[in-house]
């Protein structure tokens, strides 16, 4: 029986994997190259359900249902695969979403041939198509207020904002999110936990935060238009921006070439603050800034940057790969935890809970009056370094392996540790340096070098897939019954 620490701090551990055969040959005679890039899980289920997610590759949107108690047995059942059989589409981005009269799951996709194809989960039916962007779809999501609201980013520089009740059958486009915000093809739109805000990146390397106007109720012909974001910069990320998300009021973002996903904030921005009666920056007040911000528009001796870096996590191996996406598990009464997977196969987590438990106690340990003869508390995931037996050329008698260990015992009882052990846990948890990316916390190496494409967590934590090349989907599991507490 663990205790209930061991248990909350838990990382996910690899449970099983398979690929999807055969779906080069629904392509066309052009493209011979299988690949999952997007997995969503149904974020509508009960919490003690047999959570279910879709697997999205260029032909096919492959619908699975993961089963706790599976024992030894593939917990992954295929449940429905529904084909795209336009000839000229491709898919590369899924949402879930709700049909607004009976509640049915829906699934929204989108690809190369610029629509959002939308199915019924329960039956397979075509639900809706929407058309109006003038390029591919390349990422989809869902309001975290409404599930009948959902927005899309294109190649044609736009986010389009789309409601499916059938008030706005006619024109289901409410709002257009373009002009001055991007100048080339976008690869990630992300909502704001309230609603009431989005992020946008894409190719050009600028991430954008727009404000969600008053949406209209009754039937509209025109969609409103919001020309400039309330915040625009270029200067956090050197190349292709490709996956961008809120954690609370802070920011996400990760681009090709950098090698770390990027924590930062938007100085002054304050999501309980009112927007609608500030207006946007133009780019024709300072065209050669690269930041522009409506919540701090002037630099000044008390806040210098109009955003501030705070954290990077070190993603290795990932070179000019693009088209790969972070998942963040971040609800009520759990750790928040950071999924991401290389382009060599290698699957990696943070617990940003650990960062702040680390903080406490490298403060405690570290004290001035601290008690010496009562030991600072060791939390279950940090292990100090033991290290290894190494042979004496000199013939001297050295001490063994459990007469050593006892000593860096007794050294941990009064809260004396290594330099080697310091340095290790530093590279991992410490915090004081925003520019030195964190290491991860756990890395989990697939049989095959899968180039990850997306990981999607579902709605209680306790699973994480993983999608990428050769159409792999890996499937983590945590808090089974054979999951350990040893998560180094």
């Amino acid at each position: 029986m663990h205790a209930p620490e061991d248990v909350a701090f838990q990382l996910p551990r690899l449970r099983a994997s398979f690929g999807l055969e055969n779906d080069t040959k629904y392509l066309g005679t052009d493209d011979s190259v299988a690949e999952f890039f997007d997995v969503k899980f149904c974020p509508f289920q009960p919490l003690d359900a047999d959570p279910v997610f879709a697997a999205i590759s260029k032909k096919h949107v492959v619908l699975c249902r993961l089963n706790q108690n599976s024992g030894e047995n593939n917990p992954c059942q295929v449940i429905k695969i529904l084909r795209d059989g336009d000839e000229g589409s491709s898919l590369c981005c899924c949402t879930w979403a709700k049909e607004p009269v009976s509640g049915n799951p829906l699934i929204c996709v989108g690809g190369v041939d610029a629509k959002i194809k939308i199915y019924d989960v329960t039956d397979g039916t075509l639900f809706n198509t929407l058309v109006g962007h003038g390029g591919d779809v390349n990422d989809l999501a869902t309001s975290p207020i409404d599930p009948r609201i959902i927005v899309s980013a294109s190649d044609d520089t736009s986010i389009r904002l789309w409601s499916l009740y059938p008030t706005h059958k006619e024109q289901p486009c409410l709002c257009i999110f373009a002009g001055n915000g991007h100048s080339w093809s976008l690869l990630s739109v992300a909502f704001h936990r309230t609603g009431r805000f989005l992020l946008s990146a894409g190719h050009d390397q600028v991430i954008n935060l727009w404000s969600i106007p008053t949406l209209p109720t009754s039937p509209t012909k025109v969609p409103l238009q919001v020309h400039y974001p309330h915040f625009s910069t270029s200067a956090v990320h050197g190349g292709i921006v490709d996956c961008v998300a809120f954690y609370g009021d802070h920011i996400l973002s990760r681009a090709c070439h950098d090698n770390v996903i990027v924590l930062w904030r938007i100085e002054g921005f304050s999501s309980d603050d009112p927007v609608e009666e500030t207006p946007p920056p133009t780019s024709y007040e300072d065209p050669a800034s690269f930041t522009r911000s409506a919540f701090i528009t002037s630099k000044t001796a008390d806040c210098p940057s109009q955003y501030t870096r705070l954290l990077e996590f070190h993603t290795p191996k990932c070179g000019p790969q693009f088209f790969m996406r972070f998942s963040l598990f971040h609800v009520p009464d759990h750790n928040p935890v950071l999924a991401f997977c290389n382009a060599s196969g290698n699957v990696l987590f943070w617990d940003f809970k650990r960062l702040e438990i680390y903080a406490d106690f490298m403060s405690d340990l570290e004290s001035p009056e601290r008690d010496l003869s009562k030991p600072v508390h060791l939390p279950s995931w940090l292990k100090p370094v033991i290290p290894r037996r190494r042979a004496d050329p000199t013939g001297k008698i050295r001490l063994k392996t459990s007469e050593r260990d006892a000593v860096v015992l007794e050294h941990m009882e009064k809260g004396i540790y290594s330099a080697e052990t310091l340095e290790a846990w530093t590279a991992r948890y410490s915090i004081e340096d925003p520019h030195e990316p964190l290491k991860a916390h756990r890395s989990e190496a697939s049989s095959t070098s899968v180039v990850g494409r997306q990981a999607s967590w579902s709605p209680g934590g306790d699973w994480c897939i993983v999608v990428g090349s050769s159409n792999t989907i890996l499937i983590f599991q945590r808090w089974s019954k054979k999951t350990t507490a040893d998560d180094e």
